[in-house]
């Protein structure tokens, strides 16, 4: 196989990562509106959130990108092609939770919209990465050198590790794991069996999370911060905020309550 694999549609060669990334958002917003719930929230408002989320993913995956190598992104900061090129997943996931949030505090909605982005995203995600590995070396989403049978020659001599499906075989799995919670939360309200809307996200997003941190460990990118690079530091923080949430609803989407003593 010769890196990068050009995908032809007729008389076109269309660019593997131009294709998947193209699928990746048409497919993974259809499923979206498909499996997507009933909800009372007026059109107005959808457009705010849906934009806050587009907005705040965009802006995440452009920032954290910037600080993968912070002498780096100095000395080229004038160079438009480095500004406007790179992009990270990771970034993208915490910014579009920030815009999302700010956008639903401004529209007035207060109940969870997570659970309907699970499994178009891990869809979306999972149609992009095939972009990414076809695309070999250009994209910088491999792993590093490795003599594990799982190793790929992208066109370097060298076998490496194969980020990118790893990430594909530990979505698809992920998605199997959330489907009894994506039942339970598809389920008319009010409910009765504990389950509180946006618990299947948090899982999910803690869930990609703790993995993208330790596959960083085999990604060839700088790691400038006590051994950590950029997106493992945005995993710490994510991790520790979901964490979060997830004790204090005990885990089964039922806030904790501590019994007091009575006083005697």
């Amino acid at each position: 196989m010769e890196f990068p694999v050009y995908i032809w549609l007729g008389p076109w060669r269309i660019h593997p990562h131009v294709l998947f990334e193209t699928l990746s958002y048409f497919i993974g917003f259809r499923l979206y509106l498909w499996t997507r719930r009933p909800s009372e929230m007026s059109k107005l408002a959808g457009l705010q959130i849906l934009g806050g989320t587009i907005l705040g993913a965009a802006i995440g995956a452009k920032m954290l990108y910037y600080f993968e190598d912070p002498a780096a992104t100095w000395e080229q900061l004038r160079q438009g092609n480095f500004l406007w090129g790179g992009k990270t997943i990771v970034g993208g996931l915490l910014g579009g939770l920030i815009g999302v949030e700010l956008a639903k505090k401004w529209a007035g909605w207060k109940s969870s919209t997570g659970d309907d982005f699970v499994y178009p995203l891990i869809v979306g995600m999972a149609i992009g990465r095939i972009g990414c590995f076809l695309t070999g070396l250009e994209d910088h989403t491999y792993g590093i050198a490795t003599s594990w049978i799982t190793g790929v020659d992208f066109g370097d001599g060298i076998l490496r590790h194969p980020a990118q499906l790893y990430e594909i075989g530990f979505l698809l799995a992920l998605g199997l794991i959330l489907y009894p919670l994506y039942r339970r939360s598809r389920k008319a309200q009010p409910r009765s069996d504990g389950y509180v809307s946006g618990k299947m996200f948090q899982w999910f997003m803690a869930g990609y999370l703790a993995f993208r941190f330790v596959i960083e460990f085999i990604k060839p990118t700088p790691h400038p911060y006590f051994g950590l690079n950029n997106i493992q530091l945005a995993c710490i923080a994510g991790l520790i905020y979901y964490g979060w949430l997830l004790v204090r609803r005990g885990g089964d989407g039922s806030r904790i309550r501590v019994n007091k003593p009575a006083a005697g």
